[in-house]
């Protein structure tokens, strides 16, 4: 079963996530993981969620996903996302 991970985040100092940007789709492809959504404002349809940016990944299942936020060569990454944004992130299983 597919999973994804949404990630709703906020930008404040993009000089410094230019890294995160250029260096994280390597880490997603190695973990069979592609962008669905990437970056893109979105329109509020109904409910006071006001994203900034969003980004949807798609991995070939749950484990992938895990594996990828667990990978020990991210983390330098992912401490830049966590210093440059306001992010908030969910992990959800989809269909077959």
């Amino acid at each position: 079963m597919k999973a994804y991970l949404i990630l709703d985040l906020a930008i404040h100092d993009l000089p410094s996530f230019g890294p995160y940007i250029a260096q994280i789709p390597a880490f997603i492809a190695k973990h069979g993981g592609k962008y669905i959504v990437q970056g893109v404002e979105p329109t509020v349809m109904e409910g006071d969620w006001r994203p900034e940016r969003v980004v949807v990944i798609e991995f070939p299942a749950r484990d992938n996903a895990l594996a990828f936020l667990a990978d020990p060569t991210c983390q330098a990454l992912f401490a830049v996302r966590h210093a440059t944004t306001t992010s908030r992130l969910i992990l959800v299983d989809g269909n077959s």
